[in-house]
């Protein structure tokens, strides 16, 4: 466990310098844009391209794999917004709940945390989980926020956002390394020498940026959203998240290999491991976009980030 946790401790140290920064305003909030940016069109997929292309095309096309983990996420959805749901949290901000208890910070976090701790064989599966969510479990989501607009008008207004959902996923650079690495690894396609050294060091930007600008995005969410709020409204998200999500994972992918289909044993770990990661972070975003409340969403995300430290370092230690 103390191996587990000196090989975490960083990631999680990096989260907490971002928020320390952003919060004593060492780093001006209206930076926190331009750190994104910089993370999500530069860094971050300069690093999935260079995970994608060196990872075996198998291991990025592997059906089990993201069926388990893709009905796990519509499971998790579901409960969530079952269980959340009463006469103040309604559609949207259920939805948006649901969200971030099923939705990993698997870009910022997960991808490099879990190749740091288990090995470049980690990246394909993880990665996999990310086109998941991305494609699937925010569009859904974002699809059920819109239905407290009426029965008729709440229909048109689910398709509309999901039509947008979907355009959203086509404009994020994020899906794009990913599918090009993957073209590359099919290909055995290697960048020019110069070209490839500029995309490598941006890829070894992404993620402490990325960690730092988790930390600092939470402490602009904790300093715009602080109205007082019931433990009740985001406590069992998050604890949904953490326990829940994976136990969840991991009970279907035994089951799955009880029944004989074919489920690499490492490949499980890996999603697992995934689904014990933290709530995405730019779940906040959104829900500010959507109108949820983003001082409920926050809360959750920021929970889980804390108490991750602890739980998905124990998830380590029980599956490793």
């Amino acid at each position: 466990m103390l191996n587990i946790l000196i090989v975490t401790f960083p990631f999680f140290a990096l989260v907490a310098a971002g928020f320390v920064a952003a919060h004593r305003r060492m780093l001006p909030l209206e930076a926190i844009p331009g750190l994104n940016g910089f993370v999500l069109f530069f860094a971050l997929p300069c690093m999935l391209y260079r995970f994608g292309s060196t990872t075996p095309i198998a291991q990025l096309l592997d059906a089990t794999v993201a069926g388990v983990y893709l009905l796990c996420a519509l499971v998790m959805v579901a409960f969530a917004i079952v269980w959340t749901m009463d006469r103040r949290i309604r559609w949207n901000d259920a939805s948006l709940g649901a969200l971030v208890a099923a939705f990993p910070n698997s870009g910022f976090m997960g991808v490099p945390l879990l190749v740091a701790l288990l090995g470049p064989a980690a990246a394909g599966p993880a990665i996999l989980t990310m086109l998941v969510d991305m494609v699937v479990t925010s569009s859904l989501c974002v699809a059920l926020s819109r239905l407290d607009e009426g029965e008729g008008h709440g229909r048109e207004a689910m398709i509309d956002a999901g039509k947008k959902a979907l355009k959203g996923v086509a404009a994020n650079p994020m899906p794009w390394a990913i599918l090009l690495g993957a073209l590359a690894s099919y290909a055995q396609f290697r960048l020019p020498g110069p070209v490839e050294k500029t995309a490598w060091l941006l890829a070894d930007a992404a993620s402490p940026v990325a960690l730092f600008t988790i930390g600092a995005v939470l402490a602009r969410s904790q300093i715009q959203s602080s109205h007082p709020m019931p433990v009740s409204d985001y406590l069992p998200v998050a604890v949904m998240k953490l326990l829940l999500h994976p136990l969840l994972v991991l009970a279907v992918g035994l089951a799955v290999r009880q029944l004989g289909v074919p489920l690499d044993g490492f490949a499980l770990t890996v999603i697992v491991l995934v689904a014990a990661l933290p709530s995405a972070s730019n779940v906040s975003l959104l829900a500010e976009r959507l109108g949820a409340d983003n001082g409920r969403i926050a809360r959750i995300i920021l929970v889980t980030t804390v108490a991750a430290f602890i739980t998905f370092s124990g998830a380590v230690s029980l599956l490793t």
